[in-house]
């Protein structure tokens, strides 16, 4: 079992706090370019005049953009200073968000979305790489929870704010925006994140073919990329269309779907926190474990609610952006843990880009199932959910068989060599 941070290193976690705060700002603005989309389908379904088939393509164009970026990123990423390497993807994105805003039409903003994909598939691998090179395992879950947060901040305030000002001006001018409001992020990550470019210093350069084998070669990394992936399945088989189905069917107002998100985002503000100090103290699979299992009843009330009352939906909903989200904390530290840091770079590049790629076949395949009907209300719908349940409970068994070298590793560098894995027996 962890031990609670000591005294002695309150000033370095003091020193870290500015550090984390950057980059759950940076991770804020990309999220919320993504989440704002989901919010919105029931207009784009609308002034489009498009089906959830055609608007699941622009939600997974994005995803698939970004896997397909992450995959060629891996290759090169680890062989420059990362602060330079972020802050170079963050400005493409600025650019590619600005450019959703200014889309005249569906396939021009489908576009858009394919080159905002190219460039925040990427920034979201290298900040948690970032977060790991700068923070001990032990510490872990709970820097990657203030990170986390953003996603949280994004429901609280970010998608909210951008509904009302997409019902008060236009669609369009949330990514306008939201644009403005990165280039001042971009600023302030200038000014406090440091050079980060010790991992340069680690081994030769390796060739395409040495690079996968080095990361696709063993097999603890294959269960790290499949628990991610799995996981972040769960999510995006429901999350995408959770707005449309609860004003196709639930009967919740457009305008009350901001409360929705500011009721939940507040909430998971609080838990993701929670969570992650758990997840150190008492170990991170064992806090999983316990929250995915949670997260399986939301899971299954989400996906069947009959018409309510929004005080009921607000309920369900603050229940599913509690555990839902509260899984990643734990399982993203655990996963940091299972790559040594000369390869993380590369290794939650690769991981990004598989996380997109599952997240938008899952969104792309939610899309092919729900249908809708003479009246306008969404099928199927429960039948995403309980395939959502099944990615969770497929979560529950890879959990366990991810070994973490990390501590290993930093414990070489203090006192000699650690018990780590023995060599070649976890490669395939």
């Amino acid at each position: 079992m962890s031990v609670p941070p000591s005294s002695a290193a309150a000033p370095r976690i003091a020193r870290e706090l500015p550090l984390l705060l950057a980059l759950a700002a940076v991770q804020f603005t990309h999220i919320v370019d993504f989440m704002i989309m989901m919010p919105l389908g029931p207009q784009f379904m609308r002034l489009f005049e498009i089906g959830p088939e055609q608007f699941g393509l622009m939600v997974s164009a994005y995803t698939f953009a970004a896997a397909a970026s992450g995959f060629v990123a891996a290759f090169w990423i680890d062989r420059f200073d990362r602060r330079r390497t972020l802050l170079v993807l963050y400005a493409g994105f600025i650019v590619a968000t600005a450019l959703c805003g200014m889309a005249p039409g569906y396939r021009l903003l489908l576009a858009a979305r394919i080159v905002a994909g190219l460039f925040g598939g990427v920034l979201g691998g290298l900040t948690f790489a970032i977060v790991a090179d700068a923070v001990p395992y032990e510490r872990r879950a709970t820097a990657t929870a203030v990170v986390s947060a953003a996603f949280s901040l994004s429901a609280i305030a970010g998608v909210p704010l951008s509904l009302w000002i997409a019902a008060h001006y236009s669609w369009r001018t949330p990514f306008l925006a939201l644009a403005v409001f990165s280039i001042g992020v971009a600023l302030a990550a200038m000014r406090v994140i440091p050079p980060m470019a010790t991992h340069i210093g680690h081994g030769h350069r390796r060739s395409p073919v040495q690079q996968l084998k080095a990361i696709f070669a063993v097999r603890n990394h294959l269960r790290a990329f499949a628990l991610m992936a799995v996981l972040i399945s769960s999510v995006f088989l429901v999350i995408p269309f959770l707005a449309a189905y609860n004003v196709a069917n639930v009967g919740v107002a457009e305008a009350d779907l901001a409360i929705i998100y500011l009721a939940g985002g507040a909430a998971s503000l609080v838990s993701t926190q929670v969570i992650g100090r758990l997840a150190d103290r008492y170990g991170k699979a064992r806090v999983f474990t316990i929250v995915a299992v949670a997260s399986i009843v939301p899971i299954l009330l989400s996906t069947h609610l009959p018409p309510l009352s929004l005080v009921w939906v607000v309920a369900v909903s603050v229940l599913l952006f509690v555990f839902m989200p509260g899984r990643f904390g734990p399982a993203t530290a655990l996963v940091t843990g299972s790559v040594e840091p000369k390869l993380r770079g590369s290794f939650m590049s690769f991981n990004a880009s598989i996380q997109q790629l599952a997240s938008a076949i899952a969104s792309l395949a939610a899309g092919l199932i729900i249908g809708r009907a003479p009246d306008g209300t969404l099928t199927h719908f429960g039948a995403i959910g309980w395939l959502s349940v099944l990615c969770t409970i497929a979560c529950l068994w890879l959990v366990r068989r991810i070994h973490v070298v990390d501590v290993g590793v930093e414990a070489r560098a203090r006192s000699g060599p650690p018990a780590t894995l023995p060599s070649g027996a976890d490669r395939v």
